[in-house]
């Protein structure tokens, strides 16, 4: 791997010293600066232009949601947001504006056991280096208004289940697909976002703002309801039973699944078990290839599965795994999903 430019901003000098050191470890990450606010950040840049640039967000002068609103307009780069977990909703805000990934800080603001998160901190410096942003920031152009309202009932009895699994650039794909989804959709939602437990529920709250679903995170025991979507806690896998007729959610703390947990093809083959026919399996932007073994249930039991394309992905690596797996009978540009999910809803359930 080429040497990966980094520019370290956060308003301590003590932790831009151990952000440094700390990325510097790995010896294909080269630090070529810092700043101490967003102005400075956004000076450095247009100075530098680094490859990615990890961003605090609490800061003087211009803090980091603001210089990050600014950056994507005016020089879209690569973000790490690096922060502490009391910013949680702000860290879900900044992927929204187009950060690639964040990380928590472990102790807060000044964290002196920053070594704790080295190593996701260098993983994920290095997946930033990969991601096309011309896509990240393309997708904040694409429609947003719901669609219509299928205007028909499921039949009776038919309860389709759509499961969605995403990663790297899977937060704003999300919001999108959300924002577009019926309120009225014969289907309950399920996702897997690829996220630390910390930050999931400030992650379905921004979600549930706005999506005509009702959106949250998901709860042990939990019924699955239509027009709902609901988010896997960060750290467990969320599984769906059958009970009493009723689709029922589990969280288990079970070992990882392709080094993550919760894992898409853990979920996605629970939704399988338990809709048969009726589920319908997503696979968006993301790296690494989890969701290609959930989806090749659902194809089993003739649900039906798509996948966001090369174009319209800041990371294919999840999406490429299930293409080359021969599992996906639909590849579509994010913009076209949603519709797709309804088509699919309506194809399972929609007559009669």
């Amino acid at each position: 791997m080429a040497t990966i430019d980094v520019l370290v901003v956060d308003d301590s000098p003590f932790m831009q010293r151990i952000i440094s050191k700390l990325l510097e470890t790995d010896p294909c990450i080269h630090v070529v600066g810092t700043a101490s606010d967003g102005l400075q950040a956004l000076e450095q840049i247009g100075k530098l232009r680094p490859d990615v640039v990890t961003m605090d967000i609490e800061m003087p002068r211009l803090d980091g949601l603001a210089a990050l609103d600014r950056l994507m307009q005016r020089m879209p780069t690569p973000v790490i947001v690096l922060s502490g977990v009391d910013d949680a909703s702000a860290a879900v805000q900044a992927l929204e504006l187009g950060a690639v990934d964040f990380v928590a800080k472990p102790s807060g603001t000044v964290s002196v056991d920053l070594y704790k998160v080295r190593d996701d901190l260098v993983a994920k410096v290095k997946i930033a280096a990969l991601v096309n942003l011309d896509r990240v920031v393309a997708q904040a152009e694409l429609p947003a208004a719901p669609i219509p309202a299928p205007g028909w009932q499921a039949r009776e009895g038919c309860f389709p289940l759509v499961a969605i699994g995403a990663s790297t650039g899977g937060p704003r794909a999300l919001a999108l697909i959300l924002r577009q989804l019926p309120a009225d959709l014969p289907a309950g939602v399920l996702v897997v976002q690829h996220m630390p437990g910390e930050f999931t529920t400030g992650f379905a709250q921004r979600l549930d703002l706005h999506s005509p679903l009702g959106v949250k995170e998901a709860g042990d025991g939990q019924v699955v309801h239509q027009a709902e979507a609901y988010v896997a806690p960060g750290g467990k896998h969320m599984v769906v039973v059958k009970k009493n007729d009723r689709a029922v959610i589990q969280l288990l703390t079970t070992a990882a699944v392709n080094s993550v947990r919760p894992s898409a093809d853990v979920l996605m083959a629970s939704v399988a078990e338990a809709a048969g026919a009726q589920s319908v399996g997503v696979v968006l932007t993301g790296m690494g290839r989890d969701g290609s073994e959930g989806l090749a249930r659902i194809k089993q039991v003739q649900g039906t599965t798509l996948a966001q394309n090369r174009e319209s992905s800041a990371v294919f690596g999840m999406p490429r795994a299930a293409i080359e797996q021969g599992v996906v009978d639909r590849v579509l540009p994010l913009s076209e999903i949603p519709a797709a999910i309804v088509q699919a809803v309506e194809d399972k359930c929609g007559h009669g």
